[in-house]
């Protein structure tokens, strides 16, 4: 029989795993812009222009947005016991439709420029999922955590309040600031699902 220190093992490996996912992700996603035309602007212009459709060095972008889905579907089957059942499958949810706006590109910015109309819609209904999942994802874990879960609640409240609400409604107010803004949640959904990988030795 396996001691609590051998059966915490495993799963500290895989949260560090899931860290190491997060981590290239983000990098790529900040970096994306580096790969962009001089007419983007990573102020005004979100992460999804830096993965629009025809537009060169866009694979770097999609390649954030894959490594996020998947790491963070890792990470839902990983904390399924401690984040319940609909914490769990909202953030599978989550990963799924994060994987879906890499593989479905938005329309690119500059005027005129050609695109598949089809799979701009598909982007944004996989943009739209990938916020809601997030914001109820995580009031899911939340109402599961109980009284160990008092630590992280400082968290769980920045990132339904500011992450889910309060940025997202400045976007639609601000759209000169939308790359600063979007960028601000992505900030903030990699911190929240960090801390929870961090913690993955405790379930």
């Amino acid at each position: 029989m396996l001691s609590g220190g051998e059966r915490r093992g495993p799963r500290v490996k895989a949260g560090a795993c899931v860290l190491v996912l997060l981590a290239l992700s983000a990098a790529s996603i900040a970096l994306a812009p580096t790969l962009m035309p001089d007419t983007y602007s990573w102020t005004s212009h979100t992460t999804s222009e830096s993965a629009a459709q025809g537009v060169d060095g866009a694979w770097l972008a999609r390649l954030g947005f894959l490594l996020l889905g998947l790491a963070v579907i890792w990470l839902a089957v990983l904390k399924r016991a401690s984040w319940g059942s609909w914490g769990m499958a909202l953030h599978l949810s989550f990963g799924a439709l994060m994987i879906a706006t890499a593989a479905f590109s938005t329309r690119p910015w500059e005027q005129g420029a050609g695109f598949d109309r089809t799979e701009d819609d598909l982007h944004s209904i996989a943009s739209t999922g990938v916020g809601l999942s997030f914001a109820f994802g995580v009031l899911a874990v939340s109402l599961t955590r109980g009284r160990n879960g008092v630590s992280a609640l400082a968290l769980d409240v920045i990132a339904i309040a500011v992450a889910g609400v309060a940025l997202p409604i400045s976007m639609s107010i601000w759209g000169e600031a939308d790359g600063i803004l979007q960028r601000a949640i992505f900030l903030i959904a990699y911190a929240w699902y960090a801390a929870e990988a961090l913690r993955q030795s405790d379930g």
